[in-house]
């Protein structure tokens, strides 16, 4: 006798809803989520060793398309997850708001390694102390560099981010306040 060899791969989990024969019924910011979450365009904003491991992530070895993040972005308006990685020295603090500001709402921010997320080693005059006193971050990655699946698992997070996040949430007076503190104008 042959044995049955089920296989092995996981499936996307059904948001919550209401189903039946034939039909299915969730919330419109759950169906969202989901879509967004496993559609994610990143836009890599890489320098110095952590751009190498981008490079490496980016490879078959990791396979960071199997995150729905394929098609990497180098427009910014056609982006919707900045990925900052490696030293920003002050002179280029400019260029980094100005790509956020440039991109489209809703927009995320991952700080890859310890240079983008505190200056690193580099406590000196031109270099910035953490990207996350010119624009939010929403999830930081650790390391000096840090590796392939240590970036996996920040891509991981924004996308529950991502699938969670109301609607509503970019609207909202507390997320204006909050970019408003970085000098952020939202329309």
């Amino acid at each position: 006798m042959s044995e049955i060899i089920k296989p092995n791969y996981n499936i996307a989990q059904v948001p919550p809803g209401h189903d039946g024969p034939g039909f299915f019924a969730t919330s419109l910011d759950k169906a969202v989520g989901l879509a967004r979450k496993n559609s994610i365009w990143p836009l890599p904003f890489a320098t110095s060793c952590c751009g190498i491991e981008f490079m490496a992530m980016m490879g078959s070895h990791y396979d960071f398309a199997r995150f729905g993040s394929e098609r990497l972005s180098f427009s910014p308006r056609q982006a919707d997850l900045l990925m900052v990685m490696g030293t920003i020295a002050k002179k280029m603090a400019p260029v980094v708001k100005q790509v956020y500001e440039q991109m489209a709402e809703p927009r995320w921010v991952l700080s890859m390694g310890a240079c983008a997320s505190s200056g690193g080693i580099f406590d000196t005059y031109s270099v910035l102390q953490g990207i996350d006193r010119i624009i939010p971050v929403d999830v930081y990655v650790p390391g000096c560099p840090p590796r392939p699946e240590q970036v996996i698992d920040g891509i991981l997070k924004i996308q529950d981010l991502v699938g969670n996040e109301s609607l509503r949430r970019r609207n909202s007076p507390e997320y204006k306040d909050m970019l408003a503190t970085y000098g952020i104008k939202v329309d």
